[in-house]
């Protein structure tokens, strides 16, 4: 039970630097006229690139080598959450017309609770038996 509890907290930990690259490097982009779905992909990409080496090693302590098999997993879990994000954005700031900060916001949240399920029980699971 403390493992799985001590896991949460190192994603939750690593999620908010994930978190911190992507708004950086977002409204860096959206500050400078880039399209905010196209921001989001680039910001998402970096935010996942982070992600990777951080979860592998630290929050889920995965021992085998990396794999080609695992990456695709990552990359395929990620684009699942990057979809939920980028679905939401749009929902929320062009339908619902909140603001773009508040929706970014709950996109992330959203997406972040994919990205965790997904690594947790799919991706990373093997390496740690």
């Amino acid at each position: 039970m403390w493992n799985e509890k001590m896991m949460l907290v190192r994603f939750a930990v690593v999620g908010i630097g994930n978190t911190l690259v992507d708004f950086v490097v977002f409204f860096l982009l959206a500050s400078i006229g880039v399209p905010y779905v196209f921001s989001q992909v680039c910001s998402y990409s970096a935010g996942m690139m982070n992600s990777y080496v951080w979860n592998r090693t630290w929050t889920f302590q995965v021992r085998k080598k990396a794999s080609v098999q695992e990456f695709l997993q990552f990359i395929f879990i990620n684009l699942v959450s990057l979809s939920t994000t980028i679905v939401l954005l749009y929902l929320l700031h062009k339908l619902a017309g909140m603001q773009l900060f508040s929706s970014k916001a709950v996109a992330t949240v959203a997406g972040m609770a994919v990205n965790f399920a997904g690594s947790r029980f799919w991706v990373f699971e093997r390496g740690r038996r």
